[in-house]
């Protein structure tokens, strides 16, 4: 919006050009959110622990320990991200951008199912909120859409196309698998990021680590120069993609502080859905789905520890893992949550080098 407004006035008052920077803009999108965060996170804090009482249900069939050092803590954390990463992202993003439109749609539309299920479960006093069918036909239905306008918008010659890390000139034309791939992405990326906030402060880093590295690539596929020095594929108006990522990294960054160990407050399905759905909008945008799930790979591990154990329970009556998804097995295996939280951190920074790196290996 400042940009909209601002930049017209650039000839008559010239510092206004700074507006004009995606870098410059991109650094107020994270701040403005960072700040946002840490002046209404304690307010939301206070205002859900009173409406909430007893805060997010604990599964009785999950860590004992949970039972009683995560009672109490209040969830829907993930609608002061929401609200601080939306605000901060129309204030500094060119509003006339498609893009910034498709995927505040994916993080609204994804946030709004996950504000139902989580009002359920708090009503209900139960984990289980919304009925998994209704839960994925909404994301699914919502994804279609986010998938249809992404399609409108993409040069002709990327449009149904998949790009390879490593390989140049390597695109895969899909046809119609593209957007039931697509779909996959967007679902697939929204509940993996939903698995993996299990722990004080687990998801929350990943998803900042990976904001802040698809705010990169936002920024690399948006520009003309930068695009053809690396051989990405250019895809013009995705750079302003970077400011939703850049605000992004800020919400994050100010919810770690209420969410750290012992958290103050969960983001619940709210944020988690939101989140994840975004990122996968993104990675179809800047053609860059693989890269997604190596650079996502944490959420991928904790995604797919859940598919082989159920697999496994269905199948042959035996379970893999001691308890899924994957940091609940270390859980039970007699680690402290520190030390599984800080480790998994560790895993998430060193597979998001790999994603990087993947930009100049080619």
């Amino acid at each position: 919006m400042l940009y909209n407004l601002l930049t017209p006035l650039a000839d008559e008052f010239g510092f206004l050009n700074l507006f004009r920077y995606l870098t410059f803009r991109t650094g107020g999108a994270i701040m403005t959110s960072l700040i946002i965060s840490f002046l209404l996170g304690p307010m939301l804090i206070r205002w859900l622990k009173r409406r909430q009482k007893t805060g997010q249900p604990i599964r009785s069939n999950g860590p004992q320990s949970h039972l009683s050092s995560k009672a109490g803590t209040p969830t829907m954390g993930g609608v002061l991200i929401l609200f601080a990463v939306t605000f901060s992202t129309l204030l500094w993003a060119d509003v006339t951008n498609q893009y910034v439109w498709v995927v505040l749609f994916v993080a609204l539309g994804f946030g709004g199912v996950g504000f139902l299920d989580d009002f359920l479960k708090v009503t209900r006093q139960h984990h289980r909120g919304l009925p998994g069918s209704i839960k994925l036909g909404i994301e699914v239905l919502l994804a279609l859409g986010a998938i249809f306008w992404i399609l409108s918008l993409l040069p002709m010659d990327l449009a149904n196309t998949l790009a390879t890390p490593f390989f140049k000139d390597l695109l895969l034309d899909l046809g119609w698998f593209f957007v039931p791939f697509a779909v996959f992405v967007l679902v697939g990326a929204s509940n993996a990021v939903n698995l993996t906030d299990g722990l004080d402060g687990l998801a929350i880093v990943p998803i900042m680590i990976a904001s802040a590295c698809f705010g990169f690539i936002c920024y690399l596929a948006g520009n003309v120069l930068f695009a053809d020095y690396l051989q990405l594929h250019l895809v013009p108006g995705s750079g302003e993609l970077a400011i939703f990522c850049g605000a992004l990294v800020g919400s994050s960054l100010g919810f770690l502080w209420f969410n750290a160990p012992p958290a103050m407050i969960f983001m619940g399905d709210t944020g988690s859905l939101s989140v994840g759905g975004s990122l996968g909008a993104i990675s179809v945008i800047t053609k860059h789905e693989l890269v997604l799930a190596l650079i996502g790979g944490l959420f991928v591990l904790e995604a797919v520890s859940v598919i082989v154990q159920v697999a496994s329970y269905r199948l042959t009556g035996k379970r893999v893992f001691r308890m899924a998804p994957l940091h609940h097995h270390f859980e039970q295996k007699g680690w402290k949550e520190p030390t599984i939280v800080v480790r998994f951190w560790i895993i998430a920074v060193i597979l998001a080098l790999a994603g990087l790196a993947t930009l100049k290996l080619r």
